[in-house]
């Protein structure tokens, strides 16, 4: 046979392939529309809704007659900072105890019974800090506001002290112990903050990329899973046993048809993303196509996979739904990788929204990859999973 006859057959059904699945996603109009602007409507909303800011935790004072502190409550709210909202002093812990218990309050702070005398006598004090939170996240919070409160109420004693000291010095004829202002000696130095990072975006321009390599990982998967089951059970791949379609063109055209679709809705949302949700766009666009273009083939392999490994519609739908789970958990979207475990760090990145969230963030919000190896990682599991499927897909056409 010429090699050109044959190369234009292997062409004319890889077109087949790719016009068949598009032709079945025109026929779904609203199921297309949903794809694109589903995502970018959740995050308008999520824009729109969420304004970063920390709603400060309603804090009861405990101080005991006996201690010697101030009991107003404004002296409190000067050093609480904007993690705490001290809403009263009062002087015994039990109604304290009751007001956390009903939930009237998050925080209970308990001074020490004797705070001044054990001051004087050159010993430390123990602040006692009672929340009753079941959330981790909200309880390690209120743990380091509590911490940031002492901090502060510490400097407020050596301030005082200072005074004291100071006032007693120059009545003792020494002009030269006020030359050191009381708030400097309680507090000698100070932390400024200075973010070096190219662009310092909204939390919606933060979030936006992950949320665009999640969506185009499940979207991936789900098609291609769904598709190939239904080829499956329709009696289609039966057909493709007995024609000249062979395994590899089978799963190439699926890649292409797919990959075709995804990266148009990646365009969309990306364009979206950007001009309707002003994420920022610091890298170049052949950057972001190669990191996106990975993405969605790595994606559509392991939805090719699942689709195989599936023998029916609703274990493939279960099959992609853990694998969106997983990529919620491990994949970085919710919770940093580092504190993860070593042996789960390395099975998270097997997942390809690891990578390809780390790769869209650097590329939009850095503008450039700062981990190149997550790229040649993305790239290696694309190229196993296919050729997985090509093997596993080959088995399963041989002819009898």
């Amino acid at each position: 046979m010429n090699p050109l006859i044959g190369l234009a057959k292997v062409i004319t059904r890889l077109l087949a392939f790719i016009g068949r699945e598009l032709v079945e996603v025109r026929r779904r109009p609203g199921a297309l529309a949903s794809l694109v602007f589903g995502p970018f409507l959740v995050m308008a909303i999520f824009g729109l809704g969420y304004n970063g800011y920390k709603k400060p935790l309603p804090t009861l004072l405990v101080i005991p007659p006996s201690s010697g502190l101030p009991t107003d409550v404004e002296t409190y709210r000067a050093v609480a900072g904007a993690g705490l909202e001290i809403v009263a002093v009062v002087p015994d812990d039990s109604t304290a105890t009751a007001m956390l218990e009903a939930g009237d309050v998050e925080v209970v702070a308990i001074a020490p019974g004797n705070a001044r005398q054990t001051f004087e006598n050159g010993q430390q004090s123990q602040i006692e800090v009672r929340v009753d939170l079941a959330d981790p996240v909200q309880a390690a919070y209120a743990g380091l506001m509590a911490d940031q409160f002492a901090s502060a109420v510490n400097r407020e004693i050596i301030e005082r002290a200072a005074t004291e000291s100071q006032a007693e010095a120059v009545q003792n004829g020494l002009p030269n112990a006020t030359k050191i202002p009381p708030d400097v000696i309680a507090a000698p130095t100070k932390a400024t903050v200075v973010n070096i990072a190219p662009v310092i975006p909204t939390v919606v321009g933060y979030f936006g990329p992950a949320v665009l390599a999640l969506i185009l990982q499940h979207m991936a998967v789900t098609l291609i899973a769904l598709s190939v089951v239904r080829d499956r059970t329709s009696g289609v791949i039966e057909l493709f046993r007995v024609s000249p379609v062979s395994a590899w063109e089978v799963v190439a055209g699926k890649i292409l048809g797919f990959g075709f679709l995804c990266a148009a809705i990646a365009l969309i949302s990306l364009l979206l993303l950007v001009f309707g949700l002003g994420v920022p766009m610091l890298g170049s666009a052949a950057m972001l196509t190669g990191v996106v273009g990975l993405l969605i083939v790595a994606s559509l392999g392991l939805g090719l996979l699942i689709s195989i490994i599936s023998d029916s519609e609703r274990q493939a739908v279960q099959l992609s739904l853990l694998v969106l789970l997983a990529s919620v958990f491990f994949s970085g979207f919710v919770l940093p990788i580092s504190e993860f475990s070593a042996p789960v760090r390395a099975a998270a990145y097997l997942i390809p929204v690891t990578s390809g969230i780390d790769l869209i963030q650097d590329v939009m919000l850095r503008g450039q990859i700062r981990e190149p190896w997550q790229a040649m990682l993305l790239a290696a599991i694309g190229l196993v999973l296919l050729l997985a499927c090509w093997l596993l897909l080959r088995r399963n056409m041989a002819r009898a």
